[in-house]
């Protein structure tokens, strides 16, 4: 992948296709194209297809999905397996038929079974059920997957699959009824801070614990990858650290400032007991992530003053 091929990035104004295609730009790669939901819509296969015509691009990063965290993942099950199942069946369809040199497709660390071992190596897919309430997100994500593994095999094409784990960074979602933990913690303390109240409340117990990575890390191993995998199966992105919900809670806690009290909502769910990424795979390549959660955190927080809630 040069400096001068056409790449197109599916999903760009997301948090995941935002931070690949700062990464590039500011690597010099000036041929990017891009189209907003609006300008295209993924799951119709016939206007996939004519923009394919259209644009010729040489690769093609997929970072198009629809997102949510538990609640939205609980309430719109249908919605999320059929849209991220057209999406990406269209795109990787497009990509074959148009001759892309390479495509990625970038799924998520949901794919894993509920009760898989500890930390979560690329073997453990299919190995036992899925966690209930994201299981129509895994499925699409898992679909993508194989669909990926199905072409290289029949049609020899490079189309390859990284798995990565929680991402927070510029450009997420802030919705407290679709966002995931982190930004959604970012919200509730500092909306508790601006308005003096004198406790966060908190789904469940706090205790599962989870692996955050930021989207500028993730959008450099992206890139690696590009240039340096292409295979069969997947490569697990993240950091290979974890730490649990509540202690999550207490640093994002203490970087907005808030000074009022944690307490707990136990009808809530608390989803998987745990899930951390073994990235053993990606480090003996030879890329390890840079930003640390804390830093990271700060970062976010320092540039949220735009938001229309903040």
């Amino acid at each position: 992948m040069d400096k001068q091929h056409k790449i197109y990035i599916a999903g760009h104004r997301g948090m995941v296709g935002s931070a690949i295609k700062r990464n590039l730009e500011a690597a010099g790669y000036d041929n990017i194209i891009a189209r907003t939901s609006r300008e295209l819509d993924l799951r119709d296969q016939a206007a996939v297809q004519a923009f394919f015509v259209a644009e010729k691009p040489e690769y093609v990063i997929l970072a198009a999905a629809k997102v949510g965290g538990i609640l939205a993942n609980s309430t719109y099950r249908g919605e999320f397996l059929y849209d991220n199942l057209m999406i990406e069946a269209n795109v990787i369809e497009a990509a074959r038929v148009h001759g892309v040199k390479k495509l990625m497709f970038l799924g998520s660390s949901c794919i894993y079974p509920k009760l898989a071992a500890q930390p979560l190596t690329e073997d453990a897919l299919l190995t036992g059920p899925l966690e209930p309430t994201n299981e129509p997100y895994a499925i699409a994500k898992i679909t993508g997957i194989k669909l990926c593994d199905a072409y290289r095999h029949q049609y020899g094409c490079d189309f390859i699959s990284v798995m990565p784990t929680n991402l927070y960074g510029p450009n997420d979602n802030y919705d407290l009824k679709s966002s995931h933990v982190l930004p959604a913690l970012i919200r509730k303390f500092h909306e508790a801070k601006k308005n003096g109240t004198s406790e966060v409340v908190m789904w469940g117990t706090g205790s599962p614990k989870r692996e955050f990575l930021h989207a500028d890390d993730l959008a450099a191993a992206c890139v690696f990858l590009m240039h340096n995998f292409s295979d069969y199966g997947f490569v697990n992105i993240g950091t290979g650290e974890d730490l649990a919900i509540l202690e999550l809670a207490k640093t994002i806690k203490a970087v907005v400032g808030y000074e009022g009290e944690i307490t707990h909502d136990f009808t809530k769910p608390d989803g998987t007991p745990r899930k951390l990424m073994n990235v053993g795979k990606l480090h003996a390549m030879g890329w390890k992530h840079e930003i640390e959660l804390r830093d990271g955190i700060e970062r976010v927080y320092g540039s949220l003053a735009g938001e229309e809630w903040y």
